[in-house]
Parts: C-alpha cells; sequence; structure tokens
C-alpha cells in the first residue's frame, strides 16, 4: 500500500505525481474504516483527501504555515504529517485530538474548534514572516460556511489592504454543519455554477496568449476587457474588489487541475484566494448522501452506513429543548428561534418545519445572532437564541452592550453545556457561568433532569425583566416522567431534594444527580448528606443560604463548570458580602486549566466530580474537622 509508505510530507513528495490518486483512494478506505471504530468528523475530512494531499506535496510543511480554518477537517493532514497509527485512539481520553494540536506535531501550528479564526492567525504569521525577514509560505484553509463569520471577513479587509503574500484555499463544499445561508454563500454559489463566464474567460485567456506582446498599455487594455467580462457575467467580484488575485473555481477531486492552481497561486505575488469546490462525504455512499448526519458521527457498520446506537434510554436535553420548544411556540406566537448554523445540532428541525417563517439560521454569526435576538426583543417578540455555551463565547461584547444593558428578555439556550466529551477543550461548555453571571440583572438556571429543563425554559419565555439563560447538557436525560402541563419556577429558588444534618451538597444542574448518588454513599459511612437543587447561579436563594448560615451546617457546592467566577464562588461572595465567616464551605467544580478531550465520564473523573470522588472528598473534609476540635 502507498498508504504505509508514507509517514511525513518527504515521503509524500517522493511518490511520482501519477500515484497520488490511488493515494487518495487508499487515505479515504483508511477514514471509512477507522472512523467506523472510533467515531469522528467523516464527511468533512473525505471532502479534503486530494485538497490535502495536493497541499502538502507542493508546499514544505511545517517551514510553510498550514492552518486549518475549523480543525475537525485536519484528520487527512494528521495522516500525512506521522500520525496515521495514532488514529485507533482519535478523541479518545489521552488520545489523538480531533482537532490541530501544537503539542502534538510541528505540523499543527495553529489550534481552532471554531471557525473563522485562520485568516487572522494567518495574517498575523504573514506579517511577523515579514517583520522578521524570513522567507516562508502561509496557507490558510477555510471553508465557504466560515466566512459568513464577521472575523473571516475583517481579516481579508486587512489581507486585501496590507497586499500581504498569503493564500487563502477556499473549501466550497457548500455545507457546514447546516446548509449554509447568506447572500455570500449564494455569491460563491454563481461564480462556481457559472459556465458562460468560466468558458469566456478561457477563451481570453487563450487570446491574451496568442497577441505578441505591444507595450504594457495594450496589456492593460486587454486585462480591463477580461475584467469586463467578469464583472458583466459574475455580479460582485467580491475577492478580488478586496485587493486578492482570484482562481478558479476548480474542482477539488481532480488533483491535476488542483496541484496546477495551487501552484500558480504559490507563484503570485500578494494575497491570493484559490477556490476550490469539494464535496462533503465524497467517496462514501451514506456520507454523500447526508453530509449533516455524517458530519460527526459515532461508530457505524461500514456496509450500510447504519450507525450502532444504544438501544432505549432517556431523551438527551437538546432534544428536550427542541419538542418543549414547539408546544411553547404553539400557545405563544411571539416566540420565534435562532440558531448560528447549528439547526440540527440544537433540535431546532421540528420548530423549522412547523414554524418556518420564526425560525431563523443566520449562519456561523455568532455576533449576529445575539444582536439580531436583541433587536427582535425591543418588538415585543420573544427571541430564544439557540447556541453552545463554547459558540456564546464568540457573541460576549453583544451579549453585554446589546442584550443585557438594555435589560432585553432574551432566552439564551445554552446547549453542550458542562463537558462535551470527545471534541475536548475547545468545545467545553464549563465557562459560561463565569461569563454570564457578572451582568446585572440576568438570570441563569439549570435544570436537575429533562422535566425541570421543560419547565424552566417555560418559565424563561414568560420572564419579561430581562435575559435569561437556561444552561443544559448534551448528555442523556435522566429518564423521569415528563409533566403534561408547564409550570412557573420561581427565580432564584432552589428546592431541598434530600434531607440532612451532617453536610449541605448545594449542587447546580447536572451534579443534581451526581450529589444524590454521593449522599447514598455517605450514608453507608454514617454521614447524612443533605441534597439542594440549587436551580439558580444567579439570583442566589439567599433565603437558603441564611438558613444554612443559622445551622453552621458545613457546605459543598457542585458544578460542572470552572471554580473561578462560578456558581460556588457566587456563594462565597453572598457570604463575604454579609461577613458571615463562621461557615465552612468547599467548592468542587472544573480547575483552572483546560480539560481535553476523553469521554465526559472521565472528565468528570480527571476533576474529581464523580459520585465517588464527591463522597470521598466529603468524607476528608468533615474528618479535617474533627481533628481541628
Amino acid at each position: 500500500m502507498l498508504l504505509e509508505r508514507v509517514n511525513s510530507p518527504d515521503q509524500l513528495k517522493q511518490l511520482p505525481v501519477e500515484e497520488l490518486p490511488k493515494l487518495a483512494e487508499e487515505i479515504r478506505r483508511f477514514l471509512i474504516e477507522s472512523l467506523s471504530k472510533t467515531g469522528g468528523h467523516l464527511a468533512s475530512n473525505l471532502g479534503v483527501v486530494e485538497l490535502t494531499i495536493a497541499l502538502h506535496y507542493l508546499f514544505d510543511s511545517p517551514r510553510d504555515k498550514l492552518l486549518w480554518d475549523v480543525g475537525h477537517q485536519a484528520y487527512v493532514h494528521k495522516i500525512l504529517t506521522g500520525r496515521r497509527e495514532l488514529f485507533p485512539t482519535l478523541r479518545q481520553y489521552k488520545g489523538l485530538c480531533g482537532f490541530p494540536k501544537m503539542r502534538e506535531s510541528a505540523h499543527d501550528c495553529w489550534e481552532t474548534g471554531h471557525s473563522s479564526t485562520s485568516l487572522s492567525g494567518a495574517m498575523g504569521m504573514a506579517t511577523a514572516r515579514d517583520l522578521k525577514g524570513e522567507d516562508y509560505k502561509v496557507i490558510a484553509v477555510i471553508g465557504d460556511g466560515a466566512l459568513t463569520g464577521g472575523m473571516a471577513l475583517e481579516a481579508l479587509n486587512h489581507i486585501g489592504e496590507t497586499k500581504k503574500d498569503l493564500m487563502i484555499v477556499l473549501n466550497d463544499n457548500e455545507m457546514s454543519i447546516s446548509p449554509n445561508v447568506g447572500a455570500l454563500h449564494n455569491h460563491l454559489g454563481r461564480l462556481r455554477t457559472n459556465k458562460s463566464y468560466n468558458k469566456m474567460k478561457a477563451e481570453v485567456e487563450q487570446l491574451l496568449k496568442k497577441i505578441p506582446t505591444v507595450g504594457v498599455p495594450f496589456a492593460k487594455t486587454l486585462e480591463r476587457i477580461k475584467d469586463s467580462f467578469k464583472y458583466l457575467l459574475v455580479s460582485g467580484v467580491f475577492f478580488e474588489t478586496l485587493g486578492f488575485t482570484y482562481l478558479g473555481p476548480v474542482d477539488g477531486h481532480k488533483l491535476d487541475e488542483l496541484m496546477e492552481s495551487l501552484r500558480m497561486a504559490g507563484q503570485t505575488k500578494g494575497p491570493v484566494v484559490v477556490h476550490v469546490v469539494t464535496r462533503k462525504g465524497y467517496g462514501y455512499e451514506p456520507a454523500e448522501n447526508d453530509s449533516v448526519v455524517y458530519h460527526g458521527v459515532g461508530t457505524y457498520k461500514i456496509e450500510s452506513g447504519a450507525f450502532q446506537k444504544k438501544a432505549g434510554g432517556a431523551p438527551a436535553y437538546p432534544a428536550v429543548f427542541g419538542d418543549t420548544l414547539v408546544r411553547l411556540a404553539e400557545e405563544d406566537e411571539r416566540i420565534v428561534a435562532i440558531t448560528p448554523a447549528m439547526l440540527t445540532g440544537s433540535k431546532l428541525e421540528k420548530f423549522c418545519e412547523k414554524f418556518p417563517e420564526r425560525c431563523f439560521d443566520v449562519g456561523i454569526a455568532e455576533q449576529h445572532a445575539v444582536t439580531f435576538a436583541a433587536g427582535l426583543a425591543t418588538q415585543g417578540l420573544k427571541p430564544v437564541l439557540a447556541i453552545y455555551s463554547t459558540f456564546l463565547q464568540r457573541g460576549y461584547d453583544q451579549f453585554i452592550h446589546d442584550v443585557c444593558r438594555q435589560k432585553l428578555p432574551v432566552v439564551f439556550a445554552v446547549d453542550r453545556a458542562g463537558f462535551v466529551g470527545e471534541d475536548g477543550e475547545t468545545h467545553q461548555g464549563v465557562y459560561d457561568i463565569s461569563y454570564l453571571r457578572n451582568q446585572p440583572g440576568m438570570v441563569i438556571m439549570m435544570p436537575k433532569d429533562e422535566n425541570e429543563l421543560q419547565h424552566m425554559l417555560y418559565t424563561a419565555v414568560q420572564y419579561d425583566k430581562g435575559p435569561v439563560a437556561v444552561r443544559y447538557s448534551k448528555a442523556a436525560g435522566v429518564g423521569v416522567p415528563m409533566d403534561e402541563e408547564f409550570k412557573l419556577i420561581p427565580i432564584g429558588k432552589s428546592e431541598e431534594v434530600r434531607p440532612g444534618t451532617d453536610v449541605a451538597l448545594l449542587a447546580f444542574g447536572t451534579m443534581v444527580q451526581t450529589a444524590l448518588e454521593a449522599a447514598g454513599l455517605l450514608e453507608e459511612k454514617g454521614i447524612n448528606a443533605r441534597v439542594i437543587n440549587a436551580r439558580f447561579a444567579k439570583p442566589l436563594d439567599r433565603e437558603l443560604l441564611d438558613r444554612l448560615a443559622d445551622e453552621k451546617i458545613p457546605i459543598i457546592t457542585l458544578e460542572e463548570a470552572c471554580i473561578e467566577g462560578g456558581f460556588g464562588s457566587a456563594v462565597l461572595e453572598y457570604f463575604a458580602a454579609w461577613e458571615i465567616s463562621d461557615i465552612r464551605i468547599k467548592i468542587l467544580g472544573v480547575p483552572d486549566y483546560y480539560v481535553e478531550h476523553g469521554s465526559i465520564r472521565e472528565q468528570l473523573e480527571e476533576v474529581g466530580l464523580t459520585p465517588e470522588q464527591i463522597a470521598d472528598t466529603v468524607n476528608t473534609f468533615l474528618s479535617q474537622k474533627i481533628q481541628k476540635a
């Protein structure tokens, strides 16, 4: 096999060009077989096989800097840079990361899990190169969906203005995770499909080559003639207007055409865009037919593409959110749903199908999504922004300036709160409590189970005094019965779910069930633990905290979120503000470092948040008091 002979870009370059298509076939076969056992991002990587081969064949990584926007498309890059044998550990605890990782390889010069960052990073590298008087290529590979991100457009503007030597490979596969939307995507579609322009361009280029050189003025006139055809046949020559040389569109699965375009781009001075048209899932029929479903997959059967899922079980929290929002919207026509390119991930398909005029997918544009929601709220609508915790970070200024400051009743449905498992540190939803709760008037709640989630969503859409965040896990629910009628939950009120006198486990969200299990283990040791479902990280249940202070009962706060600025910190701040110092408190949560990929259970175990570990911590905590007495 050719693939077994290629463990570095240098070994790749030793292959004759005519053998590269065979290598592409072997890489596809390897990906399909390997990911069927581990899961991972399948469709996007099948689409960039030829592109990745061509880039590493023509350019000199790691000397030349290759940046992958949204790093889940970098599997082929990892295969060609010596990590093929690590693929059995892909996205597993302490195994191969599903995204570029600097500590894994010198070939990974840029780490990314979020979209639209590669162009700014590339501009920084190209500027540093020039300031230091060095000489290497900087190449950013970005998808058409990621170009809707405002940061990418800001970078394009800067790159075009400075005329840096920098190559952008536009991987135009017509899909991000949900179908791409927006005027820019439609413009790329016109470029991609305008056969008249492509034919005319080729004819003009042939004509120019045949005419002898008769001076610069005439050559410039002919160039203007060629440009006029472009402006005539393709509206809005977006990239060239910004100052880029535009090459393409080129078929991203035809290596000869692809390599010729990339070779030309490498010889072009100034910023250049190579528009490469690829197809997600290319070479594997199930993934080609449904690249949304096969974007990120678990284990599957190669022959049929059928996923190997566990039967039965409680519904996942995102599914409960989606079903609940449909029920709420049936009763309240003010409710509208917004998603930044995560329609399927956020489980808004049913809502979109039933209320298409009230469902808005704004593309990969989180900042716009937040302020768009604010605008809707000013006019009496009830916007519900379904957004992953890790992606809400990208709209933080808009959250503060446009929503909170104006006290607008926007509902943030914060999906993937807590640990996310295999996607790892770039996607962990453990920071949102800290970055949300510092805003005046903000309400932050998290349910103990799926039944409470539906009541919290109902409460959130009824609340009209300001913004509300309802955060929930990606995991399966607890499996409790679902109430038929919605109930209002009093804002800032907790509930006691287990009585106890020796210690109070003040748990937030997913930690309530964990605390109940820990309390059961503590009971075996003769410790009577009270378990409280905090419900709210803001506002806190002050009456509860005052009672606990009066009892002088030791308190353990539990949260699947970072300790700094989190729920436990809020409890400490409350007691500090009232100068209550004679109460013992311990905060359990995510320590001050980035937790990498693995299963959610492994991540919880790493930070000491399993029932067994919590029980041991509580036992030690109480024993320390006895020793000091």
